[in-house]
């Protein structure tokens, strides 16, 4: 797909079954489900995806499931952090041939590196693909913070490399100072954070957010009011939801999943991640909290 990436473009999260394993069926279901909320495209498997804890195998499994659902409705972003160039370069190569539209990553992970060891990293990637490539900068501990200048650099110099997803902090303020040092070598820039910046990051001249995909329908129509100029319909309905965004930035994965679960898309809230439940009391104040949210969904 040739056309600029811009809007919500949610991080599809992977389902497993009871015994922890990989839930092919509910994946596609997600797919699905946030397709019909009005998605413009799908990312991962990312860091919302549990990426961290999928064989090699599972995360080119997940590639295909994507891919294959989507059937060329919206683009697909495979996301192919790893932990080293060699690896990143291979599943990227593979993201392409089973027919992704454009790559994510992160800087390796696990070791880190410098400005001079990323630009290599997006270098090789940049060489082993024809399709677009999203640089992901993030905070550690999982990720590695880029300057703006270094980001500029990358989309001026490496012939793929042409979106950015900011999430280092302050990140509203970081999208307006790398959109100024990338000027139009950067075809977009789009926030992350469980889009809990997306009305400053728009005024900023964001190209759209990739959040987690539980709630992608109410945050389609906040996007939405904003390119239509109506930033008080954007704004009463972000209020709404706010809630529930400050609740996930504290358990994240386990609130995802749950609220995917109860809106019938996931077989089970089943999480890989350490910390990965929601106790009584958790679920009491998630109870509280959708009662307010719920009847935003559309779907």
């Amino acid at each position: 797909m040739s056309q600029v990436w811009s809007g919500i473009f949610p991080i599809i999260l992977t389902p497993f079954t009871r015994d922890g394993e990989m839930d092919a069926g509910s994946l596609a279901r997600v797919v699905r489900f946030n397709i019909e909320a009005g998605a413009r495209g799908l990312v991962g498997p990312a860091m919302a995806s549990e990426f961290a804890t999928l064989s090699d195998d599972e995360r080119r499994k997940w590639i295909e499931v994507v891919v294959g659902e989507a059937g060329g409705q919206v683009p697909v972003i495979a996301s192919v952090t790893s932990g080293h160039t060699l690896p990143a370069v291979a599943l990227g190569r593979f993201a392409q041939e089973t027919g992704a539209d454009g790559l994510m990553a992160m800087p390796p992970h696990i070791v880190h590196t410098d400005a001079e060891g990323c630009y290599s990293y997006f270098e090789a990637l940049s060489a082993a693909v024809d399709i677009p490539i999203c640089i992901q900068n993030h905070d550690a501990p999982m990720g590695t913070p880029m300057s703006s200048e270094l980001l500029a650099r990358m989309c001026e110099e490496l012939p793929h490399v042409e979106y950015i997803k900011e999430e280092a902090l302050p990140e509203p303020r970081r999208i307006s100072v790398t959109r100024a040092a990338a000027g139009s070598a950067c075809k977009g820039i789009f926030g992350g954070q469980g889009a809990i910046y997306v009305l400053d990051e728009y005024r900023r001249g964001a190209a759209g957010n990739m959040p987690c995909c539980h709630t992608t329908d109410v945050l389609v129509r906040i996007w939405n009011s904003l390119e239509a100029g109506d930033e008080t319909a954007a704004r009463t309905l972000f209020n709404q939801i706010l809630p529930l965004i400050n609740f996930e930035r504290l358990l994240s994965m386990a609130v995802y999943k749950e609220v995917m679960f109860r809106r019938g898309v996931i077989a089970t809230p089943v999480v890989r991640m350490p910390g990965g439940s929601l106790d009584r009391q958790d679920m009491a104040e998630l109870d509280s909290i959708l009662a307010g949210v719920e009847p935003l969904f559309s779907i």
